[in-house]
């Protein structure tokens, strides 16, 4: 991969030219003649001979200067390091000693093309077959499925085919949301940050193109969360196995190569091997306060961590000294604090502390973090909200402010973050919901919205059963709204929500509605997934609820209702584009609607805790209304399916 080394060279030394202008001022004619050393290098196929394992020198200059790149990012990572712990006479020191390691690199890295094959050697079919079935287990009846998508690799620009790597780590043994990997791809430098271009932006189109390309899915049951199918999946372990620079591992008993620069460990199991001083991603879940000390005192360069179920109580004060570190996620943990020393990252772009300790308190010492783009947070306690200090408007950078509580003054300060792309507010009361709608009609740029109402007292079991979301009527969703979550009583239905036209995803949970709340719904002409979890209580459904032409770009539609007795009917050409059809805890609804026989799009019917006499009726061993659904390819029920030869329910 060294023409895509070069290429993340480039990016990262033009990244110092914006951010690091201060300490660079002396060097930047040595970085900008590196940078048009690199320009001249263009592009080549010597990466790809490497992987496949080329003896021939062809491979070997390749290999030459990706170790040539490794060692000068290294040397630039380590040389800020050292810069901002210095006095300024010794900070002059290393400039100058700076600047003449960059002319260094440079002469060496032109020796190196120099050497360059003047025409490079053509692909050959036997060496990809050789590398398939040298670095991955595999069937002969696969083979050629995994030949054919390593061409479709190999034809990959560089940014895309380390992303699809970066899919791999980063998914690890969990599920994990495209939002997520956008973060993480632009924080690892996979993307090119331009001047007044959002870099989260350009992420989002290089996964939606490895989508396109069939490389990575989105989940069906969880819409925004993808997975690496197969090959695709064995490939890319294939890759990493033959480049040493991602790792990816069941546990911590495999040893780091010197090579690897992102590591992922399902299960650290409390111990986590002796990582290289140069790594700049660890995904680690089940590690201890102890161990990760340990690794943090080594890995100074490191540029994203992530920690799952480590039960930690507290983060090590070592945090505070990766310098380059961008992304920190801290899930599943004990932590009711941040160290006082998260000021000091000055390059963090994301943090986020989701399901961690009771009564956690965020410092101001966020507020120091100049750079933070995105803000993530939940705990179980409470309502989950977080209280957030005042001043974080202050973060200028914002784009994403999760799970924040927005009293106390704080629903005033988000009416000039109008930055944000994506907000999350919970326990919304009467004390500040006007001042919160004011604010959030200013965001014009806002994407994402979820509201959650204050959680009054439980009602015979049912959550949110008396808590009113306070004058909503009043409220106006700003023009660019995508996705919308409404989590909480409704007296009725918003009539302006019939105006998103943008609108694509819609949450309604536990509104209680009485009234048919698909009226104002179905003719929104860019809805794709519709959530209704107790959003009517009402016990009947009938052909009102979905007309002939509603909802004509459905593909998602969950229904749950304890209430549900009769589903009568779905008109002809109504739901024209539905994919997947998901009824929860409906546990009253004896029949299936007519009309759902002719939804020739509808992929999967996801039933969860539903009455008996439906599973029996809808049985293809002689169930009454099997007509309904034998159209459907792929039917599930309490973790059993139909199946489709056999004609019976089978375990999944």
């Amino acid at each position: 991969m060294a023409a895509s080394f070069v290429t993340l060279f480039q990016w990262r030394l033009n990244s110092m030219l914006l951010h690091e202008n201060e300490i660079l001022l002396g060097v930047k004619d040595q970085i900008k003649s590196l940078i048009s050393q690199l320009d001249a290098a263009g592009s080549f196929t010597g990466d790809v001979g490497m992987i496949l394992g080329r003896e021939s020198g062809h491979g070997s200059w390749a290999s030459e200067l990706r170790g040539m790149l490794r060692q000068a990012e290294d040397f630039v990572d380590d040389f800020v390091i050292r810069a901002y712990g210095q006095t300024e006479k010794d900070r002059k020191d290393s400039i100058a000693e700076f600047g003449k390691e960059l002319q260094n690199f440079n002469s060496r890295i032109s020796e190196i093309l120099n050497r360059r094959p003047r025409v490079e050697a053509p692909l050959m079919l036997e060496e990809i077959q050789r590398f398939v079935r040298s670095n991955i287990s595999s069937s002969e009846d696969k083979e050629t499925d995994l030949v054919t998508c390593m061409l479709n690799y190999i034809n990959l620009p560089y940014d895309l085919k380390l992303s699809l790597l970066f899919c791999r780590v980063f998914l690890g043994r969990y599920g994990e949301s495209i939002d997520g990997l956008v973060r993480v791809l632009v924080a690892t430098g996979l993307v090119q940050e331009k001047p007044g271009e959002l870099m989260e932006e350009k992420a989002q189109e290089n996964i939606d193109k490895l989508i396109s390309l069939g490389m990575i899915e989105e989940l069906e049951v969880v819409w925004d969360h993808f997975k690496v199918p197969s090959p695709y999946f064995e490939l890319s372990l294939g890759v990493m196995k033959a480049e040493d620079f991602f790792m990816s591992t069941a546990n911590s008993d495999i040893m780091v190569p010197p090579t690897a620069r992102h590591v992922s460990i399902y299960v650290a199991d409390n111990t986590i091997p002796n990582t290289n001083s140069f790594l700049h991603s660890l995904f680690v879940s089940e590690a201890s306060s102890d161990c990760l000390r340990n690794v943090l005192h080594n890995s100074k360069l490191l540029r994203v961590l992530d920690l799952r179920d480590t039960e930690l109580e507290s983060l090590p004060d070592e945090v505070g000294k990766l310098v380059h570190l961008r992304y920190l996620r801290v899930w599943y943990s004990n932590i009711t604090k941040l160290p006082e020393s998260i000021s000091n990252l000055r390059n963090l772009q994301t943090l986020d502390i989701s399901w961690s300790g009771h009564e956690f308190e965020l410092s101001n010492g966020v507020l120091n973090l100049a750079q933070l783009r995105h803000l993530k947070m939940y705990q179980l306690l409470n309502d989950g909200e977080f209280r957030v200090p005042q001043g974080i408007s202050r973060l200028g950078n914002l784009q994403t402010l999760e799970g924040i509580y927005a009293g106390s003054g704080i629903a005033k300060e988000l009416g000039v973050m109008t930055q944000l792309r994506s907000l999350e507010v919970r326990c919304v009361s009467d004390d500040h919901a006007d001042e919160l709608y004011f604010s959030v009609m200013k965001l014009s740029m806002l994407r994402k919205l979820s509201l959650t109402v204050e959680m009054g007292r439980r009602i015979e079991s049912s959550l949110y059963e008396n808590s009113f979301f306070p004058c909503l009527e009043s409220f106006s969703p700003p023009p660019l709204l995508q996705t919308l979550k409404l989590v909480g009583r409704l007296i009725e239905m918003p009539l302006w929500l019939g105006s998103m036209e943008n609108l694509t995803k819609l949450y309604m949970c536990y509104s209680h509605l009485s009234e048919n709340p698909t009226t104002i719904l179905q003719f929104l002409p860019n809805l794709k997934y519709l959530r209704m979890d107790k959003a009517y209580k009402g016990r009947r459904m009938d052909k009102e609820f979905f007309r002939g032409g509603g909802f004509p770009k459905l593909e998602h539609l969950y229904i749950s209702s304890e209430n549900l007795v009769e589903w009568t009917k779905i008109e002809e050409a109504a739901l024209p584009c539905l994919k997947q059809l998901s009824i929860y805890y409906c546990m009253k609804l004896m029949l299936l609607p007519e009309g759902l026989q002719h939804l020739t799009t509808l992929q999967i019917l996801d039933m969860w805790d539903v009455h008996e006499d439906l599973i029996r009726r809808l049985s293809p061993n002689g169930g009454l209304e099997n007509y309904k659904i034998k159209h459907i390819p792929l039917v599930k029920y309490l973790g059993h399916m139909i199946s489709s030869v056999q004609g019976r329910w089978t375990p999944q």
